[in-house]
């Protein structure tokens, strides 16, 4: 039996990697950069601080009191930057990825001229929409068309040729929609560490400032305990916003992904059924 052709499939457009990855390098520096600028020049602000002394004075407002949270703090801020600036990112591609309108609309506008056999307007929707479903779906038209002119192969291998350019093409689009999202998966682990890092600093200090009074002092503990309390704010708030975000686009995904295997399977149970007896 001969093996099924291999012939090229459509060019589709996709975000390159090294784009991709540009971004992800640049991002990740700057906002570092940023959270350092944010945490000495405003909530460092004298204003914010009792006789106007960041360092020793008490903190008069909530931009003072994260401020005395210690070092961690920008790092933490960078983190929730981070997350923040991805998840912006990945609305954008996910967006453009569904097309110019809704995925389930379209995925029924295309079954509907599939089953009336209409190829070209199904092929037609596909312009119309634009986006990664609608790039994978054409992919597979387009096969369906070259398939009817396919004169050496049968049906099973017409078939088994239009699943596999379907599947090519999906495994071209997929990836580009789960870029960076292992970055705001890994914050979720590493900002409640650092937050919980930062605490055990704050009761490190807060006991060294016990042990060299010799004495319970109100200020020294209560300065000590607000830096531990700060940070596992920050990094608990940070984790909790990266889970939520990261869990919106993986279930944005499935979606597009489960929209794309339906409406292949419709593709090929089309090509085959009206082609079965001839």
């Amino acid at each position: 039996m001969a093996n099924a052709p291999t012939k090229p499939i459509s060019p589709i457009k996709t975000e390159k990697p090294a784009a991709s990855g540009l971004f992800a390098t640049l991002t990740i520096p700057i906002c570092i950069v940023v959270a350092i600028l944010i945490f000495i020049f405003i909530l460092g602000d004298a204003s914010h601080f009792e006789g106007g002394d960041p360092e020793k004075g008490l903190p008069t407002d909530f931009f003072g009191r994260i401020h005395k949270g210690g070092n961690l703090v920008p790092v933490i801020m960078s983190y929730l930057l981070m997350v923040i600036v991805f998840s912006i990112e990945r609305f954008v591609v996910i967006g453009k990825a569904s097309g110019t309108s809704n995925v389930d609309v379209f995925v029924r506008k295309v079954q509907s001229f599939l089953n009336a056999g209409n190829i070209d307007a199904a092929s037609a929707e596909c312009d119309k929409q634009k986006g990664s479903v609608a790039n994978v779906i054409k992919s597979g038209l387009k096969k369906y068309r070259e398939m009817e002119l396919e004169a050496t192969l049968d049906v099973d291998q017409k078939t088994l040729a239009i699943q596999k350019d379907i599947e090519e093409a999906t495994s071209l689009e997929m990836p580009m929609l789960e870029q960076n999202l292992t970055i705001i998966a890994t914050l979720v682990s590493i900002g409640t560490l650092t937050g919980l890092l930062g605490t055990v600093f704050g009761m490190i200090n807060a006991f060294a400032a016990l042990a060299a009074s010799g004495s319970a002092s109100s200020t020294a503990l209560s300065a000590s305990i607000s830096e531990a309390l700060v940070n596992t704010a920050l990094g608990i708030s940070t984790s909790a916003i990266s889970i939520v975000m990261y869990n919106v686009f993986t279930s944005k995904i499935d979606k597009l992904t489960y929209a794309i295997d339906e409406t292949g399977f419709s593709i090929v149970q089309t090509f085959a059924a009206s082609h079965k007896n001839k």
